[in-house]
C-alpha cells in the first residue's frame, strides 16, 4: 500500500500555495468560475476525463486505474461565503465582503493534491475515481444541481467519500463514525401581515411588530416544550425585519430561520407545531401570516454508511495513529454532500485544523483560519480511502469499525 503521507508531504507546499491563491480569490455559491478553471486544468494536465460546467460551475474528472473495478466518488466543495475578512492574514480575501471562512479553499486545494497522487500512482489500484468539484455547498443547492446534471451516472459511483476541515478540533483529530454525523436544514420565511398607521393611534392598527414578538417568543418555546428531550432539533429566528419609520405602526414583518433536525417525524412536527402556534398568535390580534418552509433549500441529515466508514476507518489508520480516530455527537450544522449520501452508500469524515494558536475565530467567523499541516493530512487520508475502498471491493473484504465513546 503506498505510503500516501509521505507523498502528500512532499506536495505539501503546492497544497498551502494553492489554497492561499483561491483563499485571496474567493468566489460565491455558483459563481466559482476561476476556482473550476484552475481545478479544471490541473485535472487535464493529470489525464483526467475533465467536464466542466457540472451544476453550472462544479468540475468532474475521472482517473482510471490499472483495470476494470468499482468507482468511488470523491467530492470536494470549492464556493466562499459573504464575510468581509477580518484576519489580517498576508494572504486575505482580495475581493470585499467574500470570503472563505469555511474552509473550502483548504478543501479544493486538498482535491487537487488527492487527484495528483492517485494519477501517479493509478498502477497500485484498479477501477476509477471520480473527483466532484462541488460548486454551491453553502447554498444548500450545489449538491442537488451536480446530481441534475449527471455527476451520479457515466460512471456511477459504487461508493461516495467527503471530507471537513473542522478548526475547532486539534490538529490531525480524525472524526470517523457511522450513522448521524450532521443535522437536516430548513430554511423558512415567515411575514405577518397587521393593519398599518400612525404612532400616536395604535388602537386603529394591528400592530405587526407585536404580534410578530409575541409569535417569534412562542415559537421557540416549541422545541423544548414539544419535541422530546431524546430526540434533538433547533429552532432559530436569524432575520426580523418591519418597519421604515420611528413614528409609524407596521403593517408587515418578515422573519427568517432555520430548522435543524435528524428524524424526519421531528421535522414534520416542528413544522405543523409552528403552523399551530402562528395560526393561533395572529387570530388572538386578528392579524394573518404567512409561512413557508423552503423545499429547494432543504439538505437531508448526514448519516454515514456502516460499511463505508469502517473502509474509511482502516484507510485513516495508515495516516495517523488509532488514538487520533474518535467520534462524537452529531452537530448540527448541515452539509449537503447528504444529497450524494442518500444515492450512493458512504462517508463524511471531518479533520481537526486548529490553528496553532488558537485564537482564530470559528466556521464563518470573519476571523476564520485553518492549520495548513491538516493540508497534507487531508489528502493521505481521502487518497487512501479511495484506494482502500478499490482494492477492498475487487478482493471481497469487509471491514469493522470499532464504536467509540462519543466526545
Amino acid at each position: 500500500m503506498t505510503d500516501f503521507l509521505a507523498l502528500a508531504q512532499t506536495i505539501a507546499p503546492k497544497l498551502v500555495a494553492w489554497r492561499r491563491d483561491f483563499h485571496q480569490h474567493p468566489e460565491l455559491s455558483f459563481q466559482e468560475f476561476r476556482t473550476a478553471e484552475i481545478v479544471a486544468r490541473h485535472l487535464d494536465a493529470l489525464g483526467a476525463e475533465v467536464t466542466t460546467g457540472v451544476g453550472k460551475t462544479g468540475v468532474v474528472g475521472v482517473i482510471e486505474g490499472n483495470g476494470p473495478g468499482p468507482v468511488v466518488l470523491l467530492r470536494f466543495d470549492m464556493d466562499a461565503l459573504p464575510v468581509n475578512e477580518a484576519t489580517g492574514l498576508p494572504f486575505a480575501s482580495q475581493h470585499p465582503g467574500i470570503m472563505h471562512a469555511c474552509g473550502h479553499d483548504g478543501h479544493t486545494a486538498i482535491g487537487m493534491g488527492v487527484a495528483e497522487m492517485l494519477s501517479q500512482t493509478r498502477d497500485a489500484w484498479p477501477g476509477a475515481v471520480k473527483f466532484l468539484f462541488q460548486p454551491a455547498e453553502e447554498e444548500a443547492g450545489g449538491a442537488r444541481a451536480t446530481i441534475r446534471d449527471g455527476v451520479l451516472e457515466n460512471p456511477r459511483p459504487d461508493a461516495a467519500f467527503a471530507l471537513h476541515l473542522w478548526n475547532q478540533f486539534p490538529l490531525g483529530m480524525l472524526v470517523v463514525q457511522p450513522g448521524p454525523l450532521m443535522a437536516a436544514s430548513d430554511h423558512f420565511v415567515i411575514v405577518i401581515t397587521g393593519r398599518g398607521g400612525h404612532g400616536a393611534v395604535p388602537e386603529e392598527t394591528i400592530d405587526a411588530v407585536l404580534v410578530g414578538i409575541e409569535a417569534a417568543n412562542a415559537l421557540h418555546h416549541i422545541v423544548s416544550r414539544n419535541i422530546s428531550p431524546h430526540d434533538t432539533a433547533v429552532l432559530s429566528i436569524g432575520s426580523f425585519r418591519a418597519g421604515k419609520a420611528f413614528n409609524v405602526i407596521a403593517e408587515e414583518v418578515i422573519m427568517e430561520g432555520t430548522l435543524r433536525t435528524f428524524d424526519l417525524s421531528v421535522r414534520e412536527r416542528l413544522i405543523g407545531r409552528m403552523e399551530e402556534v402562528l395560526a393561533g398568535v395572529t387570530a388572538m390580534h386578528g392579524a394573518s401570516y404567512r409561512f413557508e418552509v423552503i423545499e429547494n433549500e432543504y439538505a437531508p441529515p448526514v448519516i454515514n454508511d456502516e460499511r463505508m466508514t469502517a473502509i474509511a476507518y482502516k484507510a485513516a489508520r495508515r495516516v495517523v495513529a488509532e488514538e487520533q480516530i474518535t467520534q462524537i455527537t452529531p452537530i448540527m450544522v448541515a452539509e449537503d454532500m447528504s444529497e450524494i449520501l442518500n444515492r450512493v452508500p458512504g462517508c463524511y469524515i471531518m479533520l481537526g485544523a486548529e490553528p496553532e494558536d488558537g485564537a482564530r475565530g470559528p466556521h464563518h467567523n470573519p476571523r476564520f483560519d485553518i492549520n495548513e499541516d491538516a493540508l497534507p493530512i487531508a489528502a493521505a487520508v481521502m487518497a487512501s480511502v479511495a484506494v482502500e475502498f478499490l482494492n477492498s471491493s475487487t478482493a471481497g473484504e469487509s471491514a469493522a469499525i470499532p464504536m467509540k465513546e462519543t466526545s
